[in-house]
């Protein structure tokens, strides 16, 4: 991906072998990775590379996901929660400070928050904090927020909000946060180093420094963990990549859960995807299990809606749209496209977006469909389909958990709008317990699968290799966060 303007870096000692066990707190930690940010805000389009560098790094929410998926306090010592769950009072924790030495205080937690709540905010989590009506700050370390209605989630949104000093300058090129690390220097399409921050307020990073290097090419970082010039790669890109560090003693191979599924996201809005039997046609004309094997080999996971197993209201709905072009055929029929009919799908240049296209064009020619790519890059991906929602169809792989509510909103760039999912989503969130929000987000599940809203058409695996001397690295992938603070050398 292409990332913002930033400063020029010179590294200096960031070899692989840099370290050894008697100087392990001293050991710079080089870290493959083909996600760089295209700025550093996580409200201003930052993406998916700017949250696996700074999130939990750089910095901190309120509270923490973990990699397991739970909910921790973080700069949160406590909260306590009204009886009709429309108050939240959230005491901060004493002694924390930004890295330019500022103190943490309610002022800069109401800013953040309404940073991700602003017009210009680019947060996918955004519409999340629809129900918040009042953030007071009645001390420094105190802040309540006052909801319209209530929010079973509350907690687990503000995990997403970065709590940042409100008197810092543009963070779309430097920081002030207050993690383990503070930015050392940023190197566009090349590096980005993070130093251990020495006042900071908990338990210190385990190695002093963090270089993420970037590669476009998945082939040309998997040359660099296997010569040493890296420690560790987050997350390989397919099965072919593996071979190399099967068996050998010098690599670990970790298979973690992965939330990252896959899409063939319609445009719900226009037609033909505005007619549900043209989205269940394409669906029956796709071979997912041959397109995963394609792909991935023996690894990832086929799912049919958007809930991966890891989530709480997870079912197995992968037989909702059955492979069956004869099928496909007479839905097409039954809509008015017997002939077939011609669209573009938007897809993103990289890896691997333009072969799952290559592969949908030939599926779907089968039946009469005529697919025209048209491949674009990250930056105009965001720009052409997720803000101007200008296209017909689109390949994306989309990271969060929990992230089956969005097709409760008529606004998202995919622009699903049934009602009754939309009401079943609401009434989802202000549950008063997890097991009927469970039991409405599985109706969501079973009616976004039942209107095919999209294409779901795989789960990615989420495989880490680094060389055998390292550890304390996250597995999981959650949401694109990998926590660098545990990593040691031995």
């Amino acid at each position: 991906m292409t990332a913002a303007a930033a400063a020029a870096l010179l590294l200096a000692g960031c070899a692989a072998g840099s370290s050894t066990a008697d100087n392990a707190d001293d050991a710079t930690i080089v870290i493959g990775s083909l996600y760089e940010p295209q700025n550093l805000s996580n409200t201003q389009g930052g993406g998916q590379g700017v949250t696996e560098a700074f999130n939990g790094n750089v910095y901190e929410g309120l509270y923490k996901l973990t990699d397991d998926g739970e909910v921790q306090p973080l700069l949160a010592e406590s909260e306590e929660v009204s009886d009709d769950g429309l108050t939240y009072t959230i005491t901060l924790r004493d002694g924390v400070e930004f890295h330019s030495g500022k103190k943490l205080t309610s002022a800069d937690v109401k800013a953040s928050v309404e940073a991700v709540l602003a017009d210009d905010s680019k947060s996918a989590r955004k519409s999340s904090f629809g129900p918040i009506a009042d953030i007071a700050t009645p001390d420094d370390n105190t802040v309540v927020f006052t909801l319209s209605q209530r929010s079973i989630s509350f907690l687990y949104n503000l995990s997403y909000v970065w709590i940042v000093n409100t008197e810092a300058g543009d963070l779309t090129t430097t920081e002030d946060g207050t993690g383990p690390y503070t930015l050392d220097e940023w190197k566009q399409g090349s590096t980005l180093t993070l130093k251990r921050f020495d006042g900071y307020w908990g338990s210190p990073a385990k190695n002093a420094e963090v270089v993420f290097t970037y590669f476009t090419d998945a082939t040309a970082e998997n040359n660099a963990l296997l010569t040493g010039e890296i420690d560790l790669i987050t997350s390989i890109q397919g099965p072919d990549q593996l071979a190399q560090f099967d068996g050998n003693s010098d690599y670990v191979m970790s298979e973690g859960t992965s939330t990252t599924k896959e899409l063939l996201a319609f445009n719900d809005r226009v037609a033909p995807f505005d007619n549900v039997d043209v989205r269940k046609a394409v669906y029956s004309a796709v071979d997912t299990k041959k397109l995963l094997s394609s792909i991935w080999g023996d690894y990832g996971t086929l799912i049919g809606s958007m809930v991966p197993p890891t989530d709480p209201w997870y079912e197995d709905l992968t037989g909702v749209n059955p492979y069956d072009p004869a099928l496909s055929k007479e839905l097409l029929a039954q809509a008015g496209y017997a002939d077939g009919f011609t669209f573009t799908l938007d897809t993103p240049s990289y890896d691997p977006h333009p072969a799952v296209a290559e592969f949908l064009q030939s599926q779907l020619a089968e039946v009469g469909i005529t697919v025209e790519i048209n491949t674009i890059s990250a930056d105009e991906w965001y720009t052409k389909v997720f803000k101007d929602r200008d296209f017909t169809a689109t390949l994306q792989e989309h990271v969060n958990d929990r992230d089956v509510v969005w097709y409760g909103n008529p606004d998202f760039y995919w622009g699903y709008n049934n009602p009754q999912v939309t009401q079943w989503v609401s009434e989802a969130e202000q549950a008063t317990t997890v097991d009927e929000q469970t039991s409405l987000l599985k109706q969501v599940n079973e009616q976004i699968a039942a209107d095919a809203a999209s294409v779901w058409l795989y789960l990615y695996p989420q495989i880490v290799v680094a060389s055998s001397d390292v550890s304390g690295y996250p597995v999981n992938g959650l949401n694109s966060q990998f926590f660098a603070y545990d990593i040691v050398k031995s």
